[in-house]
């Protein structure tokens, strides 16, 4: 029990810093916080992911040539150019690693407004730093595995971070529905996405990049969403404001239309949902 308790923990502590924080504060900036509650979410985020940690500087700049390029030859992890998943995450490595220990300048609108902490990523993605977690994650299991079959679970540890991406990425773009008409050929894979806490309703999220909440649709649920609104009555973060949208996912109020990743505002207009 302890062993499924803990890779439970493991699991939705690391998915929800990585949507709450990776994906939807430092990449997108859809609310604000105090400086000291940055630095806060920036160790929570490191110590959730552990031997997987995923650089800010590095995440955030992939992410936004993700949707600048979206499905397109220059989408840095798109399942559209690569044959299976391994081929795909292989490639976005080599990318990632590019931007996060800084071999690689990017477009000068992909790295505006990053919260960096050179200090922690160089304590972070050092060698010594993973393997030490790696062997704490090894030596939980030592105490309290049971059974020959939970140690199956143990290298999803180590590589916690890049599984998450993998779900997301190749799942995100390639099963499930779409409510929106786009360019690229992302998906809504589940209606209630408890698995990585909304970071697959890709469709939508693509048609709105501003939008805090990744659900649009009346029988949709983005858990992470419900958890920043009690953040924000509490004030913890705040809030931007976001695209207001029928049961349909037409909008409705267009005083609060998305920016994109880098701060441009789109015209006013009535995205069609898919037929």
């Amino acid at each position: 029990m302890p062993i499924l308790v803990f890779f439970g923990a493991h699991w939705v502590s690391s998915i929800f810093f990585q949507t709450f924080f990776l994906h939807r504060y430092a990449s997108h900036k859809q609310y604000t916080m105090s400086k000291g509650w940055e630095r806060f979410f920036h160790l929570c985020t490191y110590f959730a992911q552990g031997s997987s940690y995923l650089s800010a500087r590095g995440y955030a700049i992939l992410h936004r040539m993700h949707h600048a390029y979206s499905d397109t030859p220059k989408d840095p992890h798109s399942p559209e150019n690569h044959s299976n998943l391994f081929t795909m995450m292989w490639a976005t490595k080599h990318r990632y690693d590019a931007f996060a220990y800084r071999r690689e300048e990017p477009e000068a609108r992909f790295e505006k407004d990053i919260p960096d902490w050179p200090a922690l990523d160089r304590v972070s993605q050092n060698w010594f730093a993973r393997l030490a977690w790696m062997g704490g994650y090894t030596a939980f299991y030592a105490f309290f595995a049971t059974q020959w079959w939970m140690w199956l679970l143990l290298p999803a540890h180590f590589l916690m971070g890049p599984i998450h991406g993998a779900i997301v990425n190749w799942c995100g773009h390639r099963y499930g529905y779409r409510n929106f008409d786009s360019d690229d050929v992302s998906r809504n894979t589940l209606v209630f996405d408890f698995v990585t806490m909304g970071e697959l309703f890709q469709n939508n999220h693509h048609k709105y990049a501003m939008r805090s909440n990744f659900a649009v649709r009346w029988f949709e649920v983005d858990p992470t969403y419900q958890i920043m609104r009690v953040m924000n009555l509490v004030g913890i973060i705040k809030l931007k404001p976001m695209t207001k949208l029928d049961a349909h996912g037409r909008i409705i109020d267009t005083r609060a239309i998305d920016a994109g990743s880098q701060g441009e505002v789109p015209e006013a207009m009535d995205l069609p949902l898919a037929s």
